[in-house]
This record gives C-alpha cells, structure tokens and sequence, in this order.
C-alpha cells in the first residue's frame, strides 16, 4: 500500500514538473513570435526600398523638394502642391501629394 506521505511527494514532484515546462513553453512562443516579428519588419523594410512613394508624402528631416522629387520621380511637385507658396520653404512633417512620373 502506498503511504499518503509519498503520494503527495509524487504529486508535488508531479506539478513541479508541469509548471517547469508550462514556464519552458512559454519561453519558447515568446522567442519565436519575437522572431518572427523581426523577419517581418525585415521585409516591409525592403519592400518599401524598392517601392515607389505614395501618393501622400510626408516630409522628412533633411529633405529638399529636389530631393523628394529625385527620389520619388516626381519632376511637378511644386505644381501639384498648391499650399506651398515658397519651394525653399519646405519643412519636417509637411504633407505633399506626389504622383511619380512613368516612362512607358
């Protein structure tokens, strides 16, 4: 006969170990969405070097509209963009509309 003293002994042993690996499983979904939050910020980061601008352009620290224009193929901007009255007068966090120009 099984005395009560070891039956709890097994039983404390026994939930020991499904805690340890219901901590392990954890570790582990926690790892693997972390990496695969990465591999997906990875590749909208090399999409979007290889993609055109959108139609709505925000203004970013540095930029010139000559160099907007460069970088998105859009040579009308300050005609498409009536609310700027002054091209040197662009700044972070102004929005333009940019409409890139095809060669077909």
């Amino acid at each position: 006969m099984v005395s009560a003293s070891s039956s709890t002994a097994m039983a404390e042993r026994i939930s020991w170990h499904c805690a340890l690996f219901v901590a392990a499983m954890l570790v582990l979904s926690f790892c693997e969405s972390s990496e695969s939050e990465f591999i997906t910020a990875m590749n909208h980061q090399q999409m979007n070097v290889n993609r055109p601008c959108d139609e709505i352009y925000v203004v970013g620290e540095g930029e010139t509209l000559q160099s907007i224009s460069e970088k998105c193929g859009d040579p009308f901007i300050v005609e498409e963009n009536p609310h700027i009255h002054d091209p040197d007068d662009v700044f972070p966090g102004l929005v333009i509309k940019i409409s890139p120009f095809k060669n077909l």
